[in-house]
């Protein structure tokens, strides 16, 4: 009994022993079980998943043609905003420094068509959008995956890496196993062969994430990854250069509202006192409907007065009449096309310098055919020795569509319209302080380097009345606020915060009248504030505003 007793605590604790390593083998063992790979790659059949710097995007290309299309709007958010979509004409758009690409859904490359229409909208064909955009791609397909008996192809996926510079090599020691997380219990993605290599994407303890050159991503053991080497990688993209033109020296720019041929005939009147301006942006140019034509007040004789005191004319043109959509009229090609013809027309028939533009109130909706209105008006511009400028509000959240930093690129000169800080129908407050100014040059500036911004600002000011409980205002020249100043006998505090004069008035039927002063002292502020922004030069709204003294300020 003694040695059945002793015999069956033997079998007893071998079958402990046993069931132990089981369950320490179960727990320490590598799973092979399969990651669900469609997780990994959502696109199936002829979509293609596009794994953006190492990023799986939502959006999908297309396989079609023996090539990878990408969608148009992802190509426009993600890696290259110039690819413009005429949807009416059904023309792609591209705008190089010295010339305009078309294309059209029948128009084909050395792969295929370059562009394909679906319901969902445009694709282009990769290759189209390698010309052009600093990038470098690769295409992976593998065999039907996961027991798929349709014959299709899969998972479809095309890599596509706009980053350059350092990254971290490596390969596979033994080859194995790369996985959806760092640990031998996580499914596995794919199985690598010795000597595979890998792109190292974040390393962790014990564990990398890894991108192999088999074109998956995952983890893997940092044991099994040997001969780690720093790679640079250099780009041979050459990108366009957009050449920018100057004036040469700072600039020192008044407008001059013109609303008819007698504002022109009163060149030499508007003048006398006006020292030190280079340049005159008079209110030429005024879009008149959705076709592309518009009023024109040009003068050949202004221009030679202008040029013989020394002065540049940079014609504005604007976008006021209330019988222009800008976005309808600037979203066709054809009267963009006859828009710029047009203006250069007038450009070279009167001498004249420059452009300046002068689109306001634009809803978002605008803004993609505005900016390509700008880049195919500067290659005009740019081959005809034109300068070109554009009018911006300071910069905000609601106006980031006006795209600043491609004005920089393609526009020689980016003005900010440092005023209407309160205006009217909005709340009641000055026009322009001093922090408004450097605030809006110093937003713009991290967008358009600074040698292209121009600080411009006001010859006027408000003066608000609160009468029954509703706020109205009327805009007051520099001149006229004087005066009414005087006449009423208003008294003025100076406000250090704004950076001018304050004032109120009050009335006998319960009424007060308000005024944040613009004068020699606080245009003086704002006219350093410019200066040491470095900017281009100073603009002023508008010429006649002013009394003579403020040139002295202006143009020290």
């Amino acid at each position: 009994m003694r040695r059945a007793a002793r015999a069956a605590v033997i079998v007893i604790f071998v079958l402990v022993l046993a069931a132990a390593g089981t369950l320490a083998a179960r727990r320490y063992m590598p799973t092979k079980e399969a990651a669900d790979i469609e997780e990994l790659f959502p696109a199936q059949g002829e979509r293609v998943s596009i794994v953006w710097n190492s990023e799986v995007q939502e959006a999908e290309g297309l396989w079609e043609e023996n090539q990878v299309y990408l969608p148009l709007n992802w190509v426009n958010e993600s890696i290259n905003e110039r690819f413009y979509w005429d949807a009416g004409e059904e023309l792609l758009v591209y705008a190089l420094p010295d010339q305009v690409v078309y294309a059209d859904p029948d128009t084909v490359g050395s792969g295929g068509h370059l562009l394909l229409v679906k319901e969902d909208g445009v694709y282009l064909s990769a290759g189209l959008v390698a010309n052009y955009t600093d990038i470098r791609s690769v295409y992976f397909e593998n065999s039907p995956v996961h027991g798929d008996e349709d014959g299709q192809m899969g998972p479809r996926r095309i890599f596509i890496d706009s980053t350059w510079g350092e990254e971290q090599r490596a390969e596979t020691r033994f080859g194995g196993a790369v996985r959806r997380r760092g640990g031998v219990k996580s499914p596995v993605i794919t199985e690598v062969s010795r000597g595979t290599g890998v792109t190292i994407l974040n390393e962790l303890d014990n564990w990398s994430y890894v991108r192999t050159d088999t074109g998956f991503m995952g983890y893997m053991h940092n044991w099994n990854l040997k001969g780690r080497e720093t790679v640079i990688r250099e780009s041979a993209f050459q990108a366009p250069v957009y050449e920018s033109q100057s004036l040469g020296e700072r600039v020192s720019l008044v407008w001059h509202q013109v609303t008819n041929q007698d504002g022109n005939a009163r060149f030499d009147e508007m003048f006398e006192g006006v020292e030190g301006v280079n340049v005159v942006s008079p209110t030429w140019f005024a879009l008149t409907d959705n076709e592309g034509n518009f009023r024109s007040l040009a003068s050949g004789e202004y221009v030679e007065k202008a040029h013989v005191r020394g002065m540049e004319v940079w014609a504005l043109l604007d976008n006021f009449s209330d019988d222009v959509q800008t976005e309808v009229l600037l979203s066709s090609t054809s009267t963009r096309r006859r828009l710029i013809d047009n203006l250069m027309d007038e450009v070279r028939k009167f001498g004249i310098d420059g452009l300046n533009l002068d689109f306001e109130s634009l809803k978002p909706e605008a803004g993609k055919h505005y900016i390509q209105f700008i880049r195919e008006l500067s290659i005009e511009c740019r081959a005809n020795g034109i300068i070109l400028s554009v009018d911006n509000y300071v910069p905000s959240a609601y106006t980031e569509f006006y795209n600043r930093k491609e004005q920089g690129i393609v526009a020689d000169y980016v003005i900010v319209m440092a005023y209407d800080e309160h205006y009217a129908g909005g709340e009641m407050g000055t026009v322009s302080s001093l922090s408004y100014v450097q605030d809006g040059l110093a937003n713009t500036m991290e967008l358009v380097p600074k040698e292209k911004v121009i600080g411009a600002v006001p010859f006027f000011t408000r003066i608000w009345t609160v009468r029954d409980g509703k706020t109205t205002s009327r805009a007051v020249g520099m001149t006229a606020a004087s005066r009414w100043i005087e006449e009423n006998q208003v008294e003025l505090q100076w406000l250090d915060d704004v950076g001018q004069y304050y004032g109120e008035l009050k009335g006998e039927d319960g009424s007060v009248e308000y005024i944040w002063m613009e004068d020699l002292r606080s245009l003086e502020l704002k006219a350093e504030a410019v200066a040491n922004s470095g900017a281009a030069g100073i603009a002023c709204w508008k010429l006649g505003f002013e009394p003579d003294e403020v040139w002295d300020v202006i143009n020290p």
